[in-house]
């Protein structure tokens, strides 16, 4: 017997659906967490488009945007194992140029995309404003780390449920347990919401 799979575009609605009724006012940022930096930026992107769908825009940032320079995520002094999870980002930046000055609101700027992993250099800032009420969607491999975990309204894991990827972020975080909001994206055009409750 096949199993019924819930259609891509019904569970991104559904999520938008959910977003702007819990958090219909004021300025909203939203953690997308996923061992696989682009199958959370395409979530990130289809949530974008279901939102608006929905009436609401938002602004998408990918974590790949706020990375350190190559020098400084090669820093030999740190085990191979753990560099990713400890040199990779620049959480200082993202805090200091985007989910700060997002927070704030108004008319305060901030800039989505910080640096060019390709050139290995500083992007030129280009800043952005936006209205009372806005979404911000950040996606990302550790996402809901300890550093960033206040600056989200709401954290999303996507769950491939194959063994975790990075060893030093699972030492930190429990990005299952972690997120409200749990989908099963094992396949992508079939996500499913998955409620791992303990009661």
């Amino acid at each position: 017997m096949t199993k019924w799979a819930p259609q891509k575009v019904d569970v991104l609605d559904a999520l938008a659906a959910e977003v702007l009724h819990n958090y219909a006012r004021g300025r909203v940022a939203v953690a997308i967490d996923s061992d696989d930096p682009v199958l959370s930026a395409s979530f990130a992107d289809d949530l974008a488009a279901a939102l608006a769908r929905a009436g609401h825009g938002a602004f998408v940032a990918h974590l790949s945007d706020f990375q350190r320079a190559r020098a400084e995520r090669q820093d030999a002094a740190v085990p191979e194992g753990e560099r990713a999870y400890r040199l990779r980002y620049d959480y200082e930046l993202l805090r200091r140029v985007l989910l700060d000055p997002f927070k704030l609101g108004g008319s305060t700027g901030f800039v989505l995309a910080a640096f060019d992993a390709v050139r290995d250099e500083p992007r030129q800032p280009r800043w952005r404003t936006a209205g009372r009420d806005a979404v911000l969607l950040v996606d990302g491999e550790f996402a809901l780390r300890p550093e960033l975990r206040g600056a989200w309204s709401l954290g999303i894991r996507l769950d491939t449920q194959e063994p975790p990827v990075d060893l030093a972020y699972r030492a930190s975080t429990d990005p299952r347990r972690l997120a409200p909001v749990l989908i099963d994206i094992r396949d992508p055009e079939h996500p499913r919401r998955v409620f791992a409750d303990s009661c």
